[in-house]
């Protein structure tokens, strides 16, 4: 079993949902959520082209199965590693999810040397607020780690802004909790039965750390 270390006193934030996703911080900041300054400041064009064409009931339909299918993965992901019983449902949903987050358990999860948090809310003072799945060791490292899910495997160059995501979430941990965090870790698996582990660190932790901050700055200045 997985050790569990709370290490961290990590605080709970207020979220609010609206036209763009804000947390309230405990001196009292409103803040954009890290999806939100990503969602602004990156290239949409692809997934504007992409509801033209298959229209937006459709698009939205699609969406929130999507969105719903990795919310049930994540339970998944969440109560093996509480040691709490996994959802149950003999549904297509349900077997999917369940399949796709054994992969995320045995292929991904075996690294996984220390938990210090789930769904670890962040924020950077003044600038940024979101959630991680996980903060822990990973090999024994320190790192931020997420779980995602898709159709299929994700060439690296479109998987950028999940990169800059862990990055995000480390400066956050790094400035609340005094620590060194240079280690992101993605858990992607699909629907069609595939799995990949995604380790941001060295000078691509350097670059995507980079990134980041010239979306946060350039949000903030448009």
């Amino acid at each position: 079993m997985i050790n569990h270390n709370k290490k961290y006193d990590y605080k709970k934030l207020s979220r609010i949902d609206g036209a763009q996703r804000l947390y309230k911080t405990p001196g009292g900041d409103k803040v954009p959520s890290v999806t939100t300054i990503l969602s602004k400041t990156g290239d949409n064009s692809g997934l504007i082209a992409w509801r033209k064409r298959v229209g937006n009931v459709e698009a939205n339909r699609i969406s929130k199965e999507s969105t719903g299918l990795g919310t049930l993965v994540h339970t998944h992901v969440e109560n093996y590693l509480l040691g709490k019983d996994r959802p149950a449902g003999k549904n297509l949903v349900h077997e999917m999810a369940t399949k796709m987050a054994d992969k995320i358990i045995n292929e991904g999860l075996p690294q996984v040397t220390e938990v210090w948090g789930m769904e670890v809310q962040l924020y950077f003072p003044g600038l940024y607020a979101g959630t991680t799945d996980l903060v822990g060791m990973y090999d024994g490292v320190p790192a931020i780690m997420d779980h995602k899910t898709s159709k299929a495997l994700k060439k690296p160059e479109w998987m950028e802004d999940y990169f800059i995501q862990t990055c995000a979430y480390a400066l956050a941990h790094n400035e609340l909790y005094d620590t060194d965090i240079k280690k992101g870790v993605l858990f992607m698996t699909t629907r069609d039965d595939k799995y990949k582990t995604y380790i941001i660190e060295g000078n691509d932790f350097k670059l995507y750390t980079d990134k980041w901050l010239d979306r946060v700055e350039t949000f903030y200045n448009g």
